[in-house]
C-alpha cells in the first residue's frame, strides 16, 4: 500500500493514519501499529473504520446540518461486519457505542455462492471440484463479481473457462436465489445494530441517519432488512461506501498534520475502545504511571488482573529493525518467486490461446483459402522427430 501511494503521489510517504475494524482488540491494534513501523511508516493514529466513515458523512452534511444528530454507521465489507453509533454536533464526533460480528464477513456471501455452484458443477459433470484450490479460487472470483452485479440487476451469469480439466462452466443466478442462499447471514448483519442501540441506551427512533459503508452494504436484501429494522427509515446513500472509510482517514491525517483547510481543523473525534458487555473492567493508574486493569466476567464471576506499562506487548526498536532487515532480504526472494509465477501464468494463458486457435471453426477455412501464411503468425509450429 505504501508503494502504491508513493507511485501515485510521486513522493516518499513517511506517515499514515490506519483504519481497523471497530471490534479490533488492543493486541490487534498494537500489531497493526507495529506492522506500520516495520513498513517504515509513522502511524499517526489508528481509527475505527465506522468512525472514519462518520467523518465522511459529517463533512457531507456539514453545510445543511442543524443541531445534534445521532448517526448509525452500518459497515459490512469483505473483512468484517461493524456498527457504530455516533453523536455529531458542531464538528464533534462522539462515538456512543460499537458492535460487530468478527465471524461474519462479506466473503461469507461469496462462499455460499461458491458452494452452490460446486454442487451444480458436480451435477452437470459428475465431478467434485471442492478439493481443487485453483478451481475454487477462480470460481470464487466469478462469484464475487456476480455478487456486485446482482446489486444492480436481478439476474447474472457465471462463466469460467476451463474451470476443471478443460471443462468450461456456465450457469446463472438470480438476486432472489442469492438472497435465499444467504438469508441467515443477512439477518445476522442486522443484529449488531440492535446491540449497538442497547449499549448506547438509545431508541432506534432517535437515530437521525443510517449510513451505509462497505461493499456488501450495497446488497438490496441487506438494505431492506436494515430499513425494516428502522421502521422504514430511508437509508443514507449519498457517500460512496467503497471510499468513505479512506476519505475519513485522509481527513484525520490532514487534521493531525495541519495540512487541512479551516473547514476540517475544527473536527474532533472521540472514539471508544471495544469491550464486551459481559465483562466488567476496572482501571487503576498508580503513581509510577503503571496501569493496573482488572476484568470480571459477569456471568461466571471469574476475575483476571494484568499490569500494563508503556511498552507492554510492543516490539522493541531492535526487534523492529531486525524485522525490517529480514523483510528487505526476503523481498529479493519474493521478487524471484513472483517472476516464476508470472512466467507460469503467461505460459498457461499462451497455451489456452493456442487451444482456442486450434479449435477455431474458421481454421480449416483459413487454411483452405490460402491464408495459412497469415494465420500461422499466431500459431506455433510443431515439429515431431
Amino acid at each position: 500500500m505504501r508503494e502504491i501511494a508513493e507511485a501515485y503521489l510521486g513522493k516518499t510517504v513517511k506517515s499514515a493514519v490506519v483504519t481497523v475494524p471497530a471490534y479490533f482488540n488492543d493486541t490487534q491494534r498494537k500489531a497493526t501499529r507495529d506492522a506500520g513501523r516495520i513498513a517504515g511508516l509513522n502511524v499517526l493514529r489508528i481509527i475505527n473504520e465506522p468512525s472514519a466513515a462518520a467523518i465522511a458523512y459529517g463533512l457531507d452534511k456539514m453545510e445543511d446540518s442543524i443541531g445534534k444528530r445521532n448517526v448509525l454507521i452500518f459497515d459490512v465489507g469483505g473483512g468484517i461486519a461493524d456498527v457504530s453509533l455516533l453523536t455529531i454536533e458542531v464538528g464533534l464526533f462522539e462515538v456512543k457505542a460499537i458492535s460487530g460480528d468478527t465471524h461474519l464477513r462479506g466473503e461469507d456471501f461469496d462462499n455460499r455462492m461458491v458452494k452452490h455452484f460446486v454442487q451444480i458443477f458436480k451435477s452437470q459433470h459428475k465431478v467434485d471440484i471442492s478439493g481443487d484450490s485453483r478451481a475454487l479460487r477462480r470460481l470464487r472470483t466469478a462469484c464475487e463479481k456476480a455478487k456486485r452485479i446482482l446489486s444492480s440487476t436481478i439476474e447474472t451469469t457465471i462463466e469460467v473457462d476451463c474451470l476443471y480439466n478443460g471443462i468450461d462452466f456456465f450457469s446463472t443466478i438470480t438476486r432472489a436465489k442469492f438472497a435465499k442462499l444467504n438469508m441467515d447471514l443477512f439477518r445476522k448483519c442486522i443484529e449488531p445494530a440492535e446491540t449497538c442501540l442497547v449499549d448506547a441506551k438509545m431508541d432506534k427512533s432517535s437515530v437521525h441517519d443510517v449510513v451505509l459503508t462497505g461493499g456488501s452494504s450495497r446488497i438490496p436484501k441487506v438494505q431492506q432488512l436494515l430499513q425494516d429494522f428502522f421502521d422504514g427509515k430511508e437509508l443514507y446513500k449519498s457517500i460512496n461506501p467503497d471510499e468513505a472509510v479512506a476519505y475519513g482517514a485522509a481527513v484525520q491525517a490532514a487534521i493531525l498534520t495541519g495540512m487541512g483547510n479551516d473547514k476540517i481543523q475544527d473536527i474532533a473525534l472521540l472514539d471508544v475502545t471495544p469491550v464486551p458487555r459481559s465483562i466488567l473492567v476496572c482501571f487503576d493508574l498508580d503513581v509510577d504511571g503503571i496501569l493496573n486493569v482488572s476484568a470480571t466476567v459477569k456471568a461466571t464471576g471469574v476475575k483476571k488482573s494484568i499490569t500494563i506499562t508503556n511498552d507492554k506487548w510492543r516490539l522493541s526498536n531492535e526487534e523492529v529493525e531486525r524485522m525490517v532487515q529480514d523483510a528487505k532480504r526476503f523481498k529479493v526472494e519474493d521478487d524471484d518467486h513472483m517472476k516464476k509465477v508470472k512466467s507460469k501464468l503467461d505460459l498457461e494463458n499462451y497455451a489456452y490461446d493456442i487451444k482456442n486457435a486450434i479449435n477455431d471453426d474458421n481454421v480449416d477455412a483459413k487454411l483452405l483459402s490460402g491464408d495459412s501464411r497469415n494465420f500461422s503468425r499466431g500459431v506455433p509450429k510443431f515439429f515431431f522427430f
